[in-house]
């Protein structure tokens, strides 16, 4: 299964990177097409996450209920390929509203995390299921690189270059795809594709009704919102309060995947190992909060870059998160939680670009009563904590 793990683990991290790679070139690209200051551009940038994840929060359970009818191998498949004419749509577009467009497909084409989540969890032993969460979340932050280096070094050739690049690139993963990834959904755990299932608010009904997941489902959307504050306000944060170009701004988000990779792709297989899942989750939970209250005051864009080790440790919660819900899970129903697991990460990205930038665009404003442009950290540490709160609340139930 080795080729097929690479391909699967290939497909989430150009998932990954239909979000890293327009961070750097967001700012500069929509004042390009839609003019405006700053603060006009991060509402806009808001609206272009907030659709993108719009999308995925829709089509997750869609694509997760499909797999487990039609095959994961289908499902990847189709998906990229329309990925890779996107990202030449978005590489052409004159106008926010085709970039908005853009968006609103890409999200669609990378709602295959659910999918890919599982084809891990078909593949893998009951012990063994965190640490492959964890391969997904160390190709998402391999992505998480990709996507800002590509966009912060290609930026230098204009705004459009790494749409070209991001769809060269799903197009070969694509073409890889094809040769060597079987079909892992079996008669035994095939189930019929019901549309009333892949609605995202019946999808989310089946799966909180299994025994002691509906806290889990809460825990984990807290702490999706909460995290995103980064993708969200990092380009407008960094550029208001230190003045980063788009290549500081590509380097350091490259600077966070390569640590979350590292996390998600090393450490999180020992530290479930000895730890065990919600030790390892208390813990990383504990990271977040430190790193959010730091960065809420911070003036100096060195020590921000030092910080990003800290960061990047709390990453170690979505995988052992994603492992505790499985287990508490049927196989039969692994594609549907995966997909439900997908949407409300995707519902956190509709509410946290929107909230965030908002904040973001409110106190940074020159004339604001206070001036903290670190303000949505701050926001996102009180949802953290809420989240920690619950979780050492819960207690799921081993399917």
């Amino acid at each position: 299964m080795r080729l097929p793990f690479l391909f699967v683990l290939g497909t989430v991290m150009i998932d990954a990177m239909g979000i890293g790679l327009v961070l750097p070139i967001m700012p500069e690209l929509i004042v390009e097409v839609q003019g405006g200051t700053l603060a006009d551009a991060a509402i806009w940038g808001g609206v272009l996450s907030t659709a993108f994840a719009a999308m995925q929060f829709v089509f997750g359970p869609i694509l997760g209920n499909l797999s487990d009818a039609y095959g994961r191998r289908t499902v990847l498949l189709v998906s990229l390929f329309v990925m890779s004419l996107d990202y030449v749509v978005m590489a052409i577009a004159g106008s926010i509203w085709l970039l908005l467009a853009g968006r609103i497909v890409g999200g669609i084409t990378a709602a295959t995390h659910a999918t890919a989540a599982a084809f891990m969890a078909d593949v893998s032993k009951p012990h063994e299921k965190a640490a492959n969460f964890g391969l997904l979340g160390a190709a998402f932050g391999v992505g998480f690189v990709l996507g800002p280096v590509i966009g912060g070094l290609l930026s230098e050739y204009g705004t459009r270059a790494p749409f070209w690049a991001a769809a060269a690139l799903s197009a070969l993963t694509f073409l890889g795809g094809l040769l060597v990834m079987p079909e892992t959904v079996t008669d035994k755990t095939r189930r019929a594709f019901s549309l009333r299932r892949a609605n995202p608010v019946n999808s989310l009904r089946a799966i909180a009704s299994l025994p002691g997941i509906r806290p889990m489902l809460w825990v984990y959307f807290l702490y999706s919102v909460s995290i995103y504050v980064y993708p969200a306000i990092w380009a407008y944060f960094t550029t208001e309060r230190f003045g980063w170009s788009p290549q500081m701004i590509g380097l350091s988000l490259g600077l966070y995947g390569i640590g979350m990779a590292a996390v998600q792709g090393g450490l999180i297989r020992p530290a479930t190992r000895y730890l065990g899942e919600r030790v390892t989750i208390i813990y990383g939970m504990a990271f977040e909060v430190v790193s959010f209250l730091l960065l809420a005051f911070l003036t100096n864009g060195f020590i921000a870059l030092m910080l990003i080790p800290i960061t990047a440790a709390g990453a170690v919660v979505t995988p052992a998160l994603q492992a505790l819900t499985s287990r508490a899970t049927p196989d039969s129903q692994q594609g549907e939680l995966q997909g439900v697991l997908t949407s409300l990460h995707a519902l956190s990205m509709v509410i946290s670009p929107l909230v965030m930038t908002s904040v973001f665009a409110h106190f940074a404003k020159p004339e604001a009563a206070i001036y903290l442009p670190g303000a949505p950290f701050l926001l996102a540490l009180l949802l953290m904590v809420v989240g920690f709160a619950l979780f050492l609340r819960s207690r799921p139930v081993v399917a």
